[in-house]
C-alpha cells in the first residue's frame, strides 16, 4: 500500500488511499504508522474513501497516532483537498466538497497554493461537546485541577475542545493541564485542550494538546474553536479575519455569523511518498 506523508502547518499525517477494496487500518496498524521511531511517524492517519453523499469528491476518516478515531481535523482536511487535486479527482481551478466524519465541507483554493475549508458551525451545547454534569450552556466553565481553579470555554467542531485563555502561551503548563482535563469526568469523550493568548483583536497565539496524540505543532479545528469561544466571550471580534499563530505556522480563521460557519485557511504540504509493508506484519511488529 502506498502512502503520502503530508503536513498542514506542522500537523503531520500519513495519507492512505482506500478508494479501492483496501480495509481501514486497525488501531494497531495506526499506532505503528504513527510511531516516530518504528513507523512512518505522524500525528494522524487520514484514509481517503469513496464519497457517501452526492456532490462530494471523496470522504475521509481520521485516526490518531494511538489508534483512536477522531471526528474532525482541519489541517487534515486541507491536506486531503491538496491530495485529491494532485490525484486529479478534484479540480485545480474550482471549488469542491469533501466529507469528514463530522459532515460535508466545501473547499476553495486560496490563490496562494493553500485551501480554505468551510468547517461548519461551532456547537456550544453541553450535550454536543459533550460535557457531563453541566446544567446548562455557558460562556465559561470552571474546574478544580490539583487545587487550582481552571476556567475555560468549550465548543465542538465535530470534536470536543476546551479553550483556556492565558497571558503567555510559552509559559502555559500544557503538559500538566492538557492530560488532566482529558482525563476529567466532565469530558466523557476526552477533549482537545487549547491554550490561547490574545495578542490583538485580529491575532492569537495558540498551543493545543490533542486527544490521542499530545501537543501538536498545529490544530485546525482547535484554531476554529479558539476563535469561536473567544468571540463568544467578547475577547475577539465576530466576523473578523483572525490570524492564529501556532508553533508550526499560521492559520486564518473567520467566523461568518450570518451563515453560522467557520472558514479556515492555510497551507497543505507534501513531504514524501512511500510503500507500506503488509498490514499483518505491522501488527506483528506492534506486539
Amino acid at each position: 500500500m502506498r502512502f503520502t506523508k503530508m503536513h498542514g502547518a506542522g500537523n503531520d499525517f500519513v495519507v492512505l488511499d482506500l478508494r479501492g477494496a483496501l480495509p481501514a487500518p486497525t488501531p494497531e496498524v495506526c499506532a505503528r504508522l504513527g510511531d516516530r521511531h518504528f513507523g512512518v511517524g505522524c500525528d494522524q492517519i487520514l484514509t481517503i474513501e469513496p464519497p457517501r453523499n452526492a456532490g462530494s469528491i471523496a470522504a475521509y476518516r481520521i485516526w490518531n497516532a494511538d489508534g483512536s478515531a477522531s471526528g474532525q481535523c482541519g489541517n487534515g482536511a486541507r491536506c486531503v483537498a491538496a491530495w485529491l487535486v494532485r490525484d486529479g479527482a478534484a479540480p485545480a481551478d474550482a471549488g469542491f466538497a469533501i466529507e469528514s466524519p463530522a459532515g460535508v465541507h466545501p473547499v476553495q483554493h486560496d490563490g496562494e497554493g493553500g485551501f480554505v475549508i468551510d468547517m461548519g458551525a461551532p456547537r456550544f451545547a453541553p450535550a454536543d461537546i459533550p460535557l457531563a454534569g453541566v446544567d446548562g450552556e455557558r460562556d465559561e466553565y470552571a474546574l478544580q485541577i490539583d487545587g487550582d481553579t481552571l476556567r475555560f470555554g468549550a465548543a465542538s467542531m465535530g470534536n470536543p475542545h476546551a479553550v483556556i485563555e492565558v497571558a503567555d502561551v510559552d509559559a502555559a503548563d500544557v503538559a500538566r493541564i492538557g492530560p488532566a482535563l482529558q482525563a476529567h469526568a466532565m469530558f466523557p469523550a476526552s477533549v482537545n485542550v487549547g491554550f490561547a493568548q490574545v495578542l490583538a483583536p485580529d491575532h492569537l497565539r495558540l498551543r493545543v494538546f490533542e486527544r490521542g496524540v499530545g501537543e501538536t505543532l498545529a490544530c485546525g479545528s482547535g484554531a476554529c474553536a479558539a476563535v469561536a469561544v473567544l468571540a463568544r466571550q467578547g475577547r475577539v471580534p465576530k466576523d473578523a479575519d483572525i490570524a492564529v499563530a501556532l508553533p508550526g505556522g499560521t492559520l486564518r480563521i473567520r467566523h461568518d455569523t450570518a451563515a453560522d460557519t467557520l472558514f479556515m485557511g492555510g497551507p497543505a504540504t507534501f513531504v514524501f511518498e512511500g510503500n507500506l509493508p503488509d498490514a499483518n506484519r505491522l501488527e506483528e511488529n506492534t506486539a
